[in-house]
Order: C-alpha cells, then sequence, then structure tokens
C-alpha cells in the first residue's frame, strides 16, 4: 500500500515537476508575467509550446490516475500487482514528459497508451474481484 500511495503522490506532484521548464521558457520569452501568465503560456511556441502541454496533461492525467487508485486504496483492494500497474503509470507519465519535451510524438503517444492502460487494468482488476 505504501507504494500505491507514493506513487499517487508523485502523480500529483508532477504538474509541479512540469512547470519548471514551462517557468523558464516563460522567463525566456521576455519576463515572466505573472498578471497574464496563461496568455503568456499560450503565445509560446516550439520547445516552450511542448512544456506548456506537457504542463497541462499532467494534470489530466491526475484526473485519471488519483480516483482509481483512491477507489483501490478505499475498498483495500492492494496487492503487489496494484503497486506494479501503479509504478508503471508513473513510469509512464515520467517518460511521457520527456518525450514531450524532445518532441518524440509517437513515442510519447506509446507511453500515453501504456499509461492508460494501466488505469484501465485497475479497474479490470477491482470489477473481476467484486464478480
Amino acid at each position: 500500500m505504501t507504494i500505491v500511495v507514493i506513487c499517487l503522490l508523485i502523480v500529483v506532484l508532477m504538474p509541479l515537476v512540469a512547470k519548471v521548464p514551462l517557468a523558464i521558457m516563460m522567463h525566456r520569452s521576455g519576463q515572466y508575467d505573472n498578471r497574464h501568465p496563461r496568455a503568456q503560456q499560450a503565445a509560446l511556441t516550439g520547445f516552450g509550446a511542448r512544456t506548456h502541454a506537457a504542463h497541462q496533461n499532467c494534470f489530466e492525467a491526475t484526473t485519471y490516475f488519483a480516483p482509481t487508485v483512491l477507489l483501490v486504496l478505499a475498498v483495500n483492494a492492494t496487492d503487489h500487482i496494484t503497486a506494479y500497474l501503479s509504478i508503471a503509470f508513473v513510469v509512464c507519465r515520467l517518460a511521457y514528459l520527456v518525450c514531450y519535451w524532445a518532441d518524440y510524438h509517437i513515442v510519447r503517444s506509446t507511453f500515453w497508451v501504456i499509461g492508460m492502460a494501466t488505469v484501465i487494468a485497475h479497474y479490470v482488476r477491482l470489477l473481476s474481484a467484486f464478480s
């Protein structure tokens, strides 16, 4: 269960990790505009635009993973497979970020699919346990 909770913490904090290169790119585009950061982020291009998209996608991934893991924890359905699935999700999300920043779009999409498959696998296991 500890591994699953640590993975949840990592996923919840991942948008902050993804914000670092975005903030750097915002600063490099002139000055970090703290009054209108979303407008500045939307104006970024190239690597800056990818850092912005990767940052936003971290929030989206959290909305898939967090409720799933919280449900697994709530029904006390944690085991070694749950831990492996959670670790796999975190690894896929970290690789996804790197691929987004490096503009490896096909590899990035592959990591996205694998990560989402781990979320689906949690539900399959939950449904089979209650059948």
